[in-house]
């Protein structure tokens, strides 16, 4: 059995991949990501044959004000765990975000593109990848975007729970990308590990739901599944207004993670049934 160690454990991705398969997960108490050495001394302690870091600073407005521990966690914590997994030969896998690209204009964005995050968080971000890159190491990045499951906070369970006392909502309609739900993302991972493990070649990858849809698109979505009827408005970024810039492109080109790994993009109407099924029988 391969021994899989993975930094997070209550968070959507780490949720999941304890669902998935037996894995050893940390939570803050045993590796916190503010103290990059723990992480190298869990990787350490623990002689994994693969590390997944699903972990992550993800409060994209708090990341203006906090940009500094935004940065040691999303940036210096994953730098360390790879050169440290680099320094013993095994292999990394690290979950990162469409928001280290600017978001302009309305292309799927691909691996290689040129980044420009838009704030603190995508900077924060970028950083980690960075270190990961100079590492050295077998390593795979997966970029994602617009997660979703049945825990933790995301706009799935947002959109069902002002469905509770409202039946008309103004929903983002200009910001367009691909729903992901978090027990994707954690077989993505997975199959990221089995495959660096079985000699195959890292990178940079881009992993999100098909089709690319709108906000209030995946809303209505949620509606309609979920038989709610709840009138949608769309409306324009700029009539709601947030303390960090988000992209208006978050489309993602997902050619290479399945020309190298045979992983599809999912449809994430599919997975949204599955979350909405069991979001029904908690």
């Amino acid at each position: 059995m391969t021994n899989i160690l993975v930094f997070g454990q209550s968070g959507q991705v780490a949720t999941e991949l304890q669902h998935c398969t037996k894995v050893v997960a940390l939570g803050r108490s045993q590796a916190d990501l503010t103290d990059p050495q723990a992480c190298a001394d869990a990787i350490k302690f623990y002689s994994p044959d693969v590390v997944i870091n699903a972990a992550a600073y993800t409060a994209v407005d708090q990341a203006e004000d906090e940009e500094a521990i935004a940065t040691v966690i999303n940036g210096d914590a994953p730098s360390v765990m790879a050169r440290t997994c680099a320094g013993l030969d095994i292999p990394f896998v690290h979950i990162s975000t469409d928001y280290v690209f600017s978001g302009e204009g309305d292309k799927p964005w691909k691996p290689h593109d040129s980044t420009a995050p838009l704030g603190a968080y995508g900077r924060s971000k970028l950083e980690g990848e960075a270190g990961i890159q100079a590492a050295g190491g077998n390593h795979a990045i997966l970029r994602t975007s617009w997660v979703f499951s049945s825990h933790g906070n995301n706009f799935v369970k947002t959109m069902l729970r002002l469905a509770e006392t409202r039946q008309d909502l103004t929903i983002v309609a200009d910001q367009i990308g691909g729903p992901t739900e978090a027990k994707d993302i954690a077989e993505a991972c997975l199959a990221l590990a089995h495959g660096l493990l079985a000699g195959k070649e890292g990178g940079i990858y881009h992993f999100s739901g098909a089709p690319d849809v709108s906000w209030a698109e995946f809303a209505r979505e949620i509606f309609s599944q979920a038989n709610q009827a709840v009138t949608v408005e769309d409306i324009p970024t700029s009539s709601f207004p947030t303390k960090a810039a988000r992209p208006s492109n978050s489309r993602m080109n997902c050619d290479k993670t399945k020309t190298d790994f045979n992983i599809e993009r999912p449809d994430w109407r599919m997975s949204l049934a599955r979350v909405l099924k069991e979001l029904k029988d908690k």
